[in-house]
């Protein structure tokens, strides 16, 4: 534990810009605050210390004054035997922290007691002469003064005040939503979060467009700004982003604000931090590189062959057209059944497909008719991403793939080059994003609309996702729960599924069977905590969760498959820096499918940390697991707003 006692200090400047620095000795760690002029500091007996002096005498504060470059850097110091609540007078009153240490040394407490006690002061103490208290909303030539004690008001009630009436067009239930989502980073790794942020290409962008929504910021200001914000204890949000900025009025451009919410919505922010624990936390503790006899990423020995046929669904009056790669394996393997995402085509694994078959695994690359790129491109409404496809798609998709199976297992029986190499009593079935729900309900996943629709009906916002609007789509069912499960399927991998609220608390629960959940931490389409980490955490069966560090929505995929519109929302990671992805998927997937045969214990290495973090990159960290730790189990629970 660490003693803490408090001292009331205070330090007068002029304007509001500096940043924090911080010491460690053997016997406390301090926080200074970097001005640009010097500052006067006050005891606990509110005397001022002399320009100049350099006195220190058991709990009283600690000038340190000088010129020049010295001047800049005056401080407030503390003795090391206290810790400084933040009492902040008038304007441009900075807090300093000083934490002693006990016996046992433990700097990540330290780092997080300094980090949450900044959070409170920041967050309660703040006060109103030292952030933002007008924000003039810039829409065209058309510009508002608006102060944020009203825009406080509208969050939380709903309610627009008398001033604000003007802005009811611009000020809707949608920008509220926005207002009010909060963003909760661990104070231990929030100084790490910022300047990772700052160096990856995804935050400097990110950082560049809050610039353009903010004419006049810079760089450092916003850095400055996010650092303080983040670290509020009710969590991060774009009202808390506006209170900290340092500067009375600033100003917001409308429109690029409503475009920026929609690229680096909160649940994507929330998934780069997460990235930085997972980074951390899901690696492999041994110091002993991976070895093993062979490569299951290498290709196999069998020569590739591959047909495709159209099945005729006239039930459903549904066309599907169906690749199939098959070899000369053992007719005892699994079938490998792919579903491919929105807006794709059955060959957006194909290089994946035709490794498996390589190593004697038939694979059968289903195209979903309703939800595939030539249904996407013929939409009437391309801009309204719950209105591309229909609801009944989320029940069509698993029907197709045993429509597909049914089919099969009557072809497996009659004389051609497919007979006997279609194992449909025991299948795999692999899906991307959309293709990825559609593998979980196969698998056994039961749907909950009821709670899908509260969801859409009370929680869906601008900040939100795109996938999150997509999943709404299904919100029309009327149906209470839908079970999709098919019994041929025995295991699923499911590559950035979309899930999100499709499956309710508990739905995921009903499976029982293997799974392996691929995540990418800068997926900005289905983000990783709402998507793919906290529906792991209801499997209950033999489960793996397969996360990239830096991986997006389209990481996984073929990199000679021509990316659509519909798939480009946002800027993705593909090719040659995600080379390492695919060898691992390549891998993996063969390793996970062969459990189902008798050479389970032969690939059984390859489902372990040791041999996914053996193809990692400083780009692209990658990690396996089958449990998370109690550090990344505390960001799922859910917090009360």
């Amino acid at each position: 534990m660490i003693d803490m006692q408090f001292q009331l200090l205070t330090a007068k400047r002029p304007e509001v810009r500096g940043f924090l620095d911080q010491w460690e000795s053997s016997d406390f760690t301090l926080t200074k605050i970097h001005c640009d002029a010097p500052h006067r500091c006050m005891d606990r007996e509110n005397s001022f210390c002399s320009p100049g002096a350099k006195t220190f005498s058991g709990n009283y504060a600690h000038c340190q004054t000088g010129s020049s470059a010295a001047a800049r850097d005056s401080a407030c110091v503390a003795s090391h035997s206290i810790v400084s609540k933040v009492a902040l007078e008038g304007r441009g009153l900075y807090p300093i922290f000083l934490v002693k240490k006990h016996q046992r040394k433990a700097s990540w407490a330290q780092g997080f007691v300094c980090s949450l006690t900044l959070a409170l002061g920041w967050g309660l103490g703040i006060p109103s002469t030292l952030a933002a208290q007008t924000v003039i909303i810039r829409l065209g030539p058309f510009q508002q003064s608006v102060a944020i004690a009203d825009l406080e008001k509208f969050a939380k009630t709903g309610r627009l005040p008398e001033g604000l009436q003007i802005l009811s067009p611009v000020l809707t239930s949608e920008v509220r939503g926005l207002l009010t989502k909060r963003l909760d980073v661990d104070p231990a790794v929030a100084d790490k979060f910022i300047d990772d942020l700052a160096r990856s290409p995804g935050g400097r962008q990110f950082i560049s467009s809050i610039g353009g929504i903010i004419p006049g910021s810079t760089v450092e200001s916003i850095k400055a700004t996010l650092n303080f914000a983040l670290r509020q204890a009710n969590g991060f949000s774009a009202l808390s982003f506006l209170r900290a900025y340092p500067a009375e009025n600033l100003t917001v451009d409308a429109t690029k604000a409503v475009s920026f919410a929609v690229e680096f919505n909160p649940n994507y922010l929330q998934s780069q931090a997460l990235g930085l624990l997972l980074e951390r936390e899901l690696s492999a503790k041994s110091d002993i590189p991976f070895k093993a006899a062979f490569d299951p990423a290498a290709p196999g020995r069998e020569v590739v062959q591959q047909q495709t046929i159209v099945l005729n669904d006239r039930q459903r009056n549904r066309i599907l057209p169906v690749d199939v790669y098959w070899s000369q394996g053992n007719a005892e393997d699994p079938l490998v059944v792919l579903s491919h995402g929105f807006g794709a085509n059955r060959g957006f694994l194909s290089y994946l497909a035709r490794h498996l078959a390589s190593h004697g695994i038939t694979v059968a690359a289903v195209e979903h008719p309703g939800s595939n790129d030539i249904a996407i491109n013929r939409a009437s409404d391309t801009q309204n991403l719950a209105q591309l496809i229909s609801a009944t798609e989320f029940i069509n998709r698993p029907k197709d793939v045993s429509f597909v199976l049914d089919e099969l297992a009557k072809l497996n029986t009659q004389l051609g080059q497919l007979q006997g190499k279609l194992h449909t009593q025991k299948v795999t079935v692999i899906g991307h994003s959309l293709g990825g729900y559609t593998a979980l309900a196969l698998v056994g996943g039961e749907v909950d609309l009821e709670e899908l629709r509260k969801f859409c009906k009370n929680s869906l916002s601008i900040g939100e996702a795109p996938g999150d609007w997509l999943q709404c789509t299904a919100a029309s069912l009327q149906d209470k729960k839908l079970r999709l499960q098919d019994e041929r399927i025995k295991s699923a991998i499911a590559l950035n599924p979309l899930v999100g609220k499709l499956f309710g608390k508990k739905g995921l629960t009903q499976v029982t069977k293997p799974v392996l959940v691929f995540t990418g931490t800068e997926d900005a389409l289905t983000p990783a905590l709402k998507h793919q980490i906290e529906p792991f955490t209801q499997l209950r069966g033999e489960k793996y969760l397969l996360t990239a560090i830096g991986g997006t929505h389209l990481s996984i995929s073929d990199p000679t498959y021509p990316a659509s519109a519909t798939t480009t929302i946002v800027k993705e990671r593909r090719g040659d820096e995600t080379k390492s992805l695919r060898q691992l998927t390549r891998g993996i997937s063969l390793a996970f499918i062969k459990q189902l045969t008798p050479d389970a214990n032969i690939y059984r290495p390859f489902l372990t940390s040791g041999y996914t973090q053996s193809l990692s990159t400083p780009q692209l960290p990658l990690r396996l697991v089958s449990d998370l730790p109690a550090s990344i189990k505390s960001w799922l629970e859910p917090v009360e707003k």
